[in-house]
């Protein structure tokens, strides 16, 4: 599913990945960025709680979000994909200034929500400038392209990682979150290797990845995000590999980025933190 056309008088909204776990209580810097990019105290956050099988999940959310300022704050419990079709709902969602998925299963966004008008108004609230972010399971479902499961490891093997198809609010990454906590480099490799256009994005727990309208990644949290641009790979072993064989992939870059640091997702070029303050 692709991004919705931005118009020429609008620029696209934030997009933020979260990669897990991210502080609520003690430091809970992310939220807090999101709230404000989504207007502080003038927001209006709807979040999605689809991805979670818990009954409190959106009334936590809910109550976090308002906690740090938001104006206001209402979870959308999608549980069957007939509720995409509730009109309260719909309007609720249209007069969102940002929009949050949680943590869980993203198939079951993918499966409930993909399609759906709720689907079609997220990226147009994008395209026109509202921030979308997600956590864990809702940080998966952001992009065109979404890694539905896989098997850890660092070595990455053919069919270490099935795709489906995500939300579509860009095609220009690949997300993979609990990145480090759950030794996932291996299958973000072999999901870029498929086809290797889009840049991988592997997010730490509590840390998230700011992606402005201008393509530039902003890391803000306690953790890091690694890079996995695949801009310049010469080889790949993907097409030609029996099932479980280890790929062979050439001229991959890595980098590793924690808060404050910076990647062009337009010009492929990362910087380091700036320490000078």
């Amino acid at each position: 599913m692709s991004p919705s056309p931005v118009h020429s008088d609008q620029q696209r909204g934030w997009i933020m990945p979260v990669g897990g776990a991210e502080d609520k209580l003690r430091a809970p810097t992310i939220l807090n960025r999101f709230v404000e990019i989504s207007g502080g105290r003038d927001a209006r956050i709807v979040v999605i709680p689809t991805a979670s099988q818990l009954d409190d999940t959106g009334a936590r959310y809910e109550s976090v979000f308002r906690e740090l300022g938001a104006g206001d704050c209402t979870a959308l419990g999608y549980a069957e994909r007939n509720d995409a079709d509730r009109d309260d709902w719909h309007e609720v969602l249209q007069g969102a200034t940002g929009v949050f998925f949680t943590g869980g299963n993203q198939l079951r966004i993918s499966a409930i929500l993909g399609g759906t008008r709720v689907a079609q108004t997220i990226r147009r609230l994008n395209a026109q400038g509202i921030p979308v972010g997600g956590t864990s399971a809702g940080a998966a479902i952001l992009p065109e392209h979404m890694i539905a499961y896989g098997s850890t490891g660092g070595t990455p093997r053919a069919g270490m990682v099935s795709l489906s198809p995500g939300l579509g609010l860009t095609n220009r990454f690949v997300i993979d979150q609990h990145f480090r906590e759950r030794d996932r480099l291996g299958r973000l490799l072999s999901a870029l290797s498929y086809n290797p256009f889009a840049v991988g994005i592997g997010i730490d727990e509590d840390t998230a990845a700011l992606i402005s309208a201008d393509n530039m990644v902003h890391v803000v949290g306690s953790g890091t995000i690694t890079v996995v641009d695949v801009s310049a790979v010469a080889h790949t072993s993907m097409a030609s590999a029996s099932e479980g064989d280890p790929l062979c992939i050439t001229n991959v870059k890595l980098h590793i980025l924690p808060q404050g640091a910076r990647f062009d997702l337009q010009n492929f070029e990362a910087f380091p933190p700036d320490n000078s303050n």
